[in-house]
């Protein structure tokens, strides 16, 4: 019998393809840097084509973002911080071993992650009711706040929101997906999967989920604070 293959059956943690707990964690966080660094170059992408947009259609782009509710994007930037301190906590749990510290900072996590999918879901509604949802029944009829306002060409208003909903609705899928993983967690972290000794996949899922966090900071200040004045 190899080592790696002893070192298996006296850790029930440790998959028989590594020699010990150390490399195996090593081996699956850069899985996941790796993963991540996809995701960068991926939203990468569309802040790009975003930026050109913005560049060249400021005025419309200006004022379809001064048309969202400034608030709720506030109100959902700080869920998401709070959010990624009760995920910083619960990697800490499942570091010192504490089963109950760890379902309560998940479900915790879990709860502010769906305040932000519902207030998300809200402001998207209250586009459609506005109609400035992209398509044939697209209207705008703002202009750009100023001395004098502005009126702004409507196209361009509508690739603002083209933008918006493709860059908000891929971070919310994302942020479903960290849900499930949370789940995940949460299902596995009350039967005591997690130990001292093994809790990667904590890590992992935490790392995912401030990775999500850091693009909607991104998104915030991009999509709803162009050209405001307080």
């Amino acid at each position: 019998m190899s080592h790696s293959q002893t070192s298996a059956l006296q850790v029930p943690d440790l998959q028989s393809h590594f020699g010990d707990m150390a490399q195996q964690k090593e081996t699956a966080t850069f899985g996941m840097w790796v993963f991540l660094i996809t995701e960068v170059m991926f939203f990468g992408g569309l802040f790009c084509a975003y930026l050109i947009g913005r560049i060249q259609h400021f005025p419309a782009f200006a004022a379809g973002s001064q048309s969202l509710d400034v608030v709720i994007g506030t109100v959902n930037t700080a869920v998401l911080l709070a959010s990624s301190f009760t995920m910083v906590l619960a990697v800490h749990a499942s570091k010192v071993g504490s089963r109950k510290l760890l379902v309560l900072f998940l479900v915790l996590t879990m709860v502010l992650g769906g305040a932000f999918l519902g207030l998300k879901g809200y402001e998207w509604y209250t586009k459609y009711e506005e109609h400035h949802i992209p398509g044939p029944n697209f209207h705008f009829e703002e202009t750009l706040s100023g001395h004098p306002p502005m009126v702004v060409d409507e196209r361009n208003v509508q690739l603002f929101f083209g933008f918006y909903f493709a860059m908000t609705g891929m971070h919310a899928l994302h942020m479903v997906i960290g849900m499930g993983l949370l789940t995940w967690l949460l299902i596995a972290g009350a039967r005591g999967a997690f130990t001292p000794e093994y809790h990667n996949p904590v890590e992992n899922v935490g790392l995912y989920w401030h990775f999500v966090d850091i693009i909607w900071i991104w998104l915030y200040p991009l999509l709803y604070l162009i050209s405001r004045h307080y």
